[in-house]
């Protein structure tokens, strides 16, 4: 017999790294943006400059 506690915590125990990795994804993929937009924005101020 399977035991639903067991179920949850199978579940469980592979959910949390998954989920881990997948806010590491993408917190880099939002820091790229980031830094490309900044760029642009410099790279406008620079022109405005001018």
């Amino acid at each position: 017999m399977i035991n639903i506690g067991t179920i949850i915590f199978q579940l469980f125990s592979i959910l949390i790294p998954v989920a881990f990795i997948v806010l590491i994804v993408l917190f880099l993929r939002s820091s790229k943006k980031r830094d490309e937009r900044l760029k642009r924005i410099e790279e406008k101020v620079d022109n405005l400059k001018k």
